[in-house]
């Protein structure tokens, strides 16, 4: 019976490259959004400076005033419109006038 050959060295690995992030889905002017996100076929960006909330969904862009409240997250459940959670508690985007 032959003697077992050593392992060859492995072979250094290639770096990773950074990732690239994502291009921007919202209108450049509004800046960038405190908060954005999304679940199912639904996304969202709030920009508290401007007073708007964007939801794009099923490729549907709407525009909506967001007034004083500070947009932190979102919830959705079949089918139903998102609830946005902010300070003063819950906010269903039927709630919120529509701008654009």
């Amino acid at each position: 019976m032959e003697p077992m050959k050593p392992m060859a060295p492995m072979k250094p690995m290639e770096p990773m490259k950074p990732m690239k992030a994502p291009e921007p889905w919202w209108p450049q002017e509004l800046g960038q959004p405190s908060t954005s996100g999304g679940q199912n076929d639904m996304r969202y960006a709030f920009f508290p400076d401007k007073q708007r909330l964007l939801v794009e969904a099923e490729g549907k862009l709407t525009t909506y005033d967001s007034g004083a409240h500070r947009i932190s997250g979102v919830s959705q459940s079949n089918g139903r419109a998102p609830t946005f959670s902010s300070q003063d508690g819950d906010v269903n985007v039927n709630d919120l006038k529509v701008v654009g």
